[in-house]
């Protein structure tokens, strides 16, 4: 059925594959998480062992919210390793494992990678789209990636 709510679906597209962008950043981002909380070891292992989980548990909570912002605008998530490789900003290290210095500032540089690019997408979508809702959500996303970038910079100074 077609979608009727006052946005051109060529501006649905858009939003759509701006959102498929954001969710294979999301899926990398919690995947580098897990790992990390998986491997963690070391004299604050409890610490960031929980840390990590809890920023996962974010993240998994977010992954839902952006597929199901995908599926309201008339669109289909990808749902592949592959499709979420393919089209993340993020990069990854397999075979690596990260000392905890090296996990906080991976994480934090993804944070703020995100970040940066969420801007972008907003000033994209607000010139593009002209999809006010989309907008509203990835500034809330972006705003929680900001608060998890300050808590892992707290860990670095």
């Amino acid at each position: 059925m077609k979608i009727n709510i006052g946005i051109t679906e060529n501006n649905l597209e858009k939003s759509i594959a701006l959102l498929s962008v954001l969710l294979a950043d999301e899926m990398t981002l919690y995947v580098k998480t897990r790992k990390f909380h998986w491997n963690v070891s070391g004299g604050s292992f409890m610490e960031l062992h929980k840390l990590f989980e809890t920023q996962y548990a974010e993240l998994e909570e977010t992954i839902d919210l952006v597929a199901e912002r995908i599926g309201k605008l008339g669109g289909k998530t990808i749902g592949t390793m592959k499709e979420f490789s393919a089209a993340t900003r993020l990069t990854e290290a397999p075979g690596k494992y990260a000392s905890q210095k090296e996990m906080l500032k991976e994480l934090l540089d993804d944070h703020e990678l995100l970040v940066s690019e969420l801007r972008k997408d907003i000033d994209t979508s607000s010139e593009k789209s002209k999809d006010a809702g989309t907008i509203d959500f990835i500034t809330g996303l972006m705003e929680q990636h900001e608060t998890a970038a300050w808590v892992l910079r707290r860990y670095l100074n």
